[in-house]
């Protein structure tokens, strides 16, 4: 059962020898060839992690410069979005939209509706003014008129004559027996 592997070397290994830790088994390599590779693996793993903390230090090294020449977080923050912006106002889709809305803009049903609108609004605002002067003048009329002079009370009973009728004798009944009642129970 030889066949040839990774690196041209023959691999004559049992399927129990070829499924590695997590169940799987490699397509058909060497012993050599999946040590090369694990020793490769771990290579550029190591170089990842060196690149990481070579990444930390040149970034902290941006901050203290930064720091140096006055620029801070929030400066940085607003150059970034700037940057965005323009590479969005630069990018296909936000041109292609932009061009759409132009279009769309300078069409002929949006000329003639916002000339539409511009009218009713010329007319609404004319029948308006007119109605204003309308109330202004008939406000004016108004004032121009005299004021009714407010009723006069015509009395036809004299106040001697009053303090004899049932009314008013019924109601000095009723604050005597008030007061009689409120100076009894003050006494008490």
């Amino acid at each position: 059962m030889d066949q040839q592997g990774y690196g041209g070397a023959s691999s004559s290994m049992s399927y129990s020898q070829r499924v590695m830790e997590n169940g799987i088994s490699p397509p058909n390599l060497s012993e050599e060839d999946i040590d090369y590779m694990r020793t490769e693996l771990t290579k550029v793993e190591d170089e990842i992690q060196t690149l990481r903390q070579v990444l930390l230090v040149k970034e902290k090294y941006a901050t203290e410069i930064r720091s140096q020449l006055g620029l801070t977080p929030f400066s940085n923050i607003k150059q970034n979005l700037s940057k965005g912006w323009q590479e969005v106002q630069t990018s296909t889709p936000y041109l292609t939209a932009s061009a759409t809305l132009d279009d769309i803009s300078n069409s002929n049903i949006v000329m003639r509706t916002r000339e539409s609108l511009s009218h009713a609004s010329h007319v609404t605002s004319s029948a308006l003014s007119n109605m204003g002067v309308s109330i202004t003048r008939r406000l004016a009329d108004m004032r121009a008129l005299p004021l009714p002079s407010p009723p006069r009370l015509n009395h036809t009973m004299s106040v001697p004559s009053m303090r004899h009728s049932s009314t008013f004798k019924s109601f000095d009944e009723m604050v005597g027996s008030v007061k009689v009642r409120s100076s009894k129970t003050k006494i008490h």
